[in-house]
């Protein structure tokens, strides 16, 4: 088995820690750790890691000579699969919590709610088809599909943006993923153009 530091299962164990830690610290300690640490935490790596997911095209386009860059385009599936798994734990915990059908559908009304769950909805059809077989059988199909992560990615923000008591943090990220978006935009545009 590899266990080199370039092998997929080092990866994932790294990737896997912060959850592994999220759910111990709500087990063993949940009067300092409760709900809304893990669910809040849980959200923000799946932010994180879509951030690290969409930075890998504007860096590879900027690198395109660096050995980091290219093992970074190597693992931008596995950095997405990560975001939506962490996606996935973040809407299994607020299931959890709220445990009643009627208080889902009320909550649905409130427009950080609905943004929540169309991201995710966007986010299910890119996790299911992150693998050789779905490329090979959509073909030119799965890169069109998989441009569904952009609007995934601002409905996700939008989310966290009117959900924070404090919105500066999501504003902060939403500048940073701006200005990692805008050289891949200008670099493709510049392509098309000559």
């Amino acid at each position: 088995m590899k266990t080199s530091p370039n092998s997929r299962l080092v990866l994932w164990l790294i990737l896997a820690l912060p959850g592994i830690l999220i759910l111990g610290r709500w087990a063993f300690t949940p009067d300092l750790y409760g709900y809304g640490h893990a669910v809040g935490e849980s959200g923000k790596w799946s932010a994180w890691l879509l951030m690290a997911t969409l930075s890998v095209t504007p860096i590879r386009l900027v690198f395109r000579k660096r050995c980091w860059a290219a093992w970074l385009a190597k693992r931008r599936r596995d950095l997405g699969v990560a975001s939506f798994a962490y996606a996935c734990g973040h809407t299994i915990i607020y299931l959890y919590r709220k445990s009643d059908f009627a208080i889902l559908l009320d909550e649905l009304s409130s427009p950080y709610i609905l943004a929540g769950w169309l991201s995710f909805a966007l986010f299910v059809p890119l996790a299911v088809t992150s693998n050789d077989g779905s490329m090979r059988a959509l073909k030119r199909a799965w890169k069109t599909l998989h441009r569904l992560v952009y609007p995934a990615a601002i409905l996700m923000f939008l989310h966290w943006a009117l959900l924070s008591f404090e919105p500066t943090t999501a504003f902060i990220h939403i500048g940073i993923m701006t200005a990692i978006e805008l050289p891949r935009i200008l670099i493709q545009w510049r392509q098309r153009v000559t």
